[in-house]
């Protein structure tokens, strides 16, 4: 994510009648739109992975997989994000069309430039929606997979992957072996 420099506050509205009108995405956070800058080919694997796994697996049901160019509302005044990759199974985000409100599963891979903003700020965010129960950051440079998921007492507990392991992504009932996001993705170690 890149500040835009040339650019003031803007007001939510403004931010979204601003934003489509430009050639790039820019996610929204405190008044600001930060340039949303193009990712590696392994990144954009990994997310295609998992985005496509889930898409199958939740075919047929009321609950739906997106990709990057899905923007994501913490509230209807923001902030506003770009998840690599969201799922949502609640019934007011059937109808939108610009942006999902309500999801129940975020997904980012991480690189060396967002993992600390990802884990820290946007994750602080993330955690202000009701309806989100799990947040998964995937690591983009080694086979590793953090999952963040709400417990019944209303606690975020960690639940890490490592190579050989078998994710469970509770909140949509989705069990896999680790190496499916990884396919076709040339780490270098």
């Amino acid at each position: 994510m890149v500040a835009s420099p040339d650019i003031n506050y803007m007001s939510p509205q403004e931010y979204l009648e601003w934003e489509e009108r430009q050639d790039i995405k820019y996610e929204y956070v405190n008044g600001e739109a930060f340039a949303m800058t193009g990712g590696t080919l392994g990144h954009t694997t990994i997310a295609l992975n998992l985005a496509s796994a889930l898409k199958s697996h939740l075919r047929g049901g009321s609950c739906r997989a997106f990709m990057a160019d899905a923007k994501v509302a913490v509230s209807e005044n923001g902030p506003f994000f770009y998840p690599d990759v969201v799922v949502s199974c609640d019934e007011r985000d059937r109808q939108a069309n610009k942006f999902l409100q309500y999801p129940c599963l975020i997904v980012e891979v991480l690189s060396p430039s967002t993992e600390a903003y990802d884990r820290g700020a946007k994750f602080k965010q993330y955690r202000r929606m009701q309806t989100l129960q799990e947040y998964v950051l995937i690591d983009g440079e080694k086979i590793s997979i953090d999952c963040f998921r709400l417990n019944e007492k209303g606690l975020w507990e960690l639940h890490s992957y490592e190579e050989g392991d078998e994710v469970d992504l509770a909140t949509v009932n989705f069990r896999f072996p680790i190496s499916l996001v990884y396919e076709d993705v040339q780490l270098f170690l």
